[in-house]
């Protein structure tokens, strides 16, 4: 979570970051903390063995 936190602060509002995650905690902690941090989650869709979770900053 740190490295999508360092590039969500350097985002303007409204940008859009897709994050590459596999299956797990970060799953389950990147979406909550990005919603608890004030962004919107976007989507979350699987790909293969990975999932986007696309965040609106």
């Amino acid at each position: 979570m740190v490295k999508v936190k360092l590039k969500l602060s350097r985002m303007a509002d409204g940008d859009i970051l897709d994050v590459l995650l596999t299956e797990g905690e970060p799953l389950e902690s990147v979406p909550r903390t990005a919603e608890e941090q004030g962004h919107h989650v976007e989507e979350i869709r699987k790909e293969g063995d990975f999932y986007h979770v696309v965040i609106r900053k």
